[in-house]
Formats: structure tokens, sequence, C-alpha cells
């Protein structure tokens, strides 16, 4: 069994790799994703992190609230997305037709 990690405040040049390195030293990381924008292609200053079910705690202890590339980690077990109901992925419709 593994578990996702969120990883908020990255700073903006991290690459996924660095990211991998920086969690394999507390536990198996199994997969190891900075997001990135769609158009620009650059960090969105968060990522996500799939580690060995019992290895998250330890992860999570180890770097959460931790100095990291000048950045104060965020370290914590992600929640799963919520699904919109209504179609429109998050955007608001200010059409008055």
């Amino acid at each position: 069994m593994t578990k996702r990690l969120h990883f908020g405040n990255l700073a903006w040049d991290v690459t996924d790799e660095q990211l991998n390195g920086a969690v394999a030293q507390h536990g198996n990381v199994v997969s190891a994703r900075v997001i990135t924008d769609r158009e620009t292609g650059r960090s969105r200053g968060f990522g996500f992190v799939e580690v060995e079910d019992t290895d998250a705690q330890k992860v999570i202890d180890a770097l959460n609230g931790n100095d990291w590339n000048g950045r104060q980690l965020a370290v914590s077990e992600a929640r799963e997305r919520e699904q919109q109901s209504n179609g429109n992925r998050g955007f608001r419709s200010n059409s008055r037709y």
C-alpha cells in the first residue's frame, strides 16, 4: 500500500528528481511530481510524492516545516480531489445571456 503526500511551498526551480531525492532520504519513494502550469511549464510551487504506507508519517515528521531551498516546506497527507458537480471545472460563468 502507498500514501500520497502533498508538498507545498516548494521553490520555483525544484524538479521532480530533486523532490524525489529529498524524500528518498526518509522513506521509499514510489513516485514524485512537481505540478507545473500547463501553458508556461513553470512550477506552481507544490507537488505530490507517493511513498510506502509505512513511511508516510516518517516523511511528514522529517520534512514538514523544514527549510529547503530557502522555503519552509508544508508536507501533509494529500486529500482526494473534490468532484465538480456542475461540469464547469471550477470556472464561473458571468454571462448575462
